[in-house]
């Protein structure tokens, strides 16, 4: 596996532009499991970047609906997901390799073969792997939310991004997007509301109760034990 999560961009002088990121790269150690897991497994299952298309159908070795979940985590709802849908395909995006590590340990152990990751940025896979017209269901789920109002400008979920991602799903796909900032909540809401081509799947115009399809993390379990809101936002490309 690479370690460029961030592809360098030069100006005409050959100074590297500054780009405004929506993570920050936390290289963890990597436990003796999952780089394991990395050194077995990433031949198999892992997608190295490479600023061209991806053949899905290839990648995949058969034409099934691909659902892209963007920062996974360490990967437990993702392998559940895909595990649950096996006539589904499923690519997963995530900057830090323990993550990447930990995924692909647990969709050994759970025997998932309908699953491939990537370590790298997801705006620059979305820009130049992933075909136009080509995905069934993106998904983002708790990405950082940037509370501070002078970082607000790096949070992922802005006009641009929602554009690309609605270009990158078929006709009748989805962006399921969670988060458990209700700040964060609106902004989404407010983006996605702004961009023509999106129909909100809610019935109450705003937030959808969280679809079965969407297992309860750890991190969340522990939020609603402490009283914490998550907040689901279902959006359908109708045009």
């Amino acid at each position: 596996m690479k370690d460029d999560v961030i592809s360098p961009e030069f100006d005409e002088n050959g100074r590297a532009l500054r780009r405004i990121r929506s993570f920050v790269r936390r290289q963890g150690r990597l436990t003796k499991g999952q780089q394991q897991a990395l050194d077995a497994l990433w031949p198999v299952m892992g997608v190295e970047y490479r600023p061209e298309p991806l053949d899905l159908v290839t990648l995949f070795g058969r034409e099934a609906p691909v659902v892209l979940e963007i920062g996974f985590g360490m990967g437990a709802s993702l392998v559940t997901m895909a595990q649950n849908n096996p006539h589904q395909n499923f690519l997963g995006i995530e900057v830090h390799s323990p993550g990447v590590g930990a995924c692909l340990a647990a969709a050994q152990e759970a025997g998932v073969e309908n699953l491939r990751v990537m370590c790298h940025d997801a705006v620059e896979v979305l820009d130049t792997m992933i075909p136009d017209n080509a995905l069934r269901m993106v998904q983002l789920f708790f990405p950082d939310p940037w509370h501070k109002a002078r970082h607000n400008k790096r949070r992922i979920v802005q006009v641009p991004f929602a554009e690309k991602v609605l270009g990158k799903l078929k006709l009748g796909g989805t962006f399921h997007m969670a988060t458990d900032w209700q700040a964060y909540a609106e902004h989404m809401l407010e983006v996605m509301n702004s961009v023509e081509g999106f129909k909100n799947l809610s019935e109450t115009g705003d937030y959808v109760p969280r679809p079965a399809s969407r297992p309860v993390t750890k991190f969340e379990q522990r939020g609603q034990r402490l009283g914490h809101g998550v907040w689901d936002l279902m959006f359908e490309r109708i045009k």
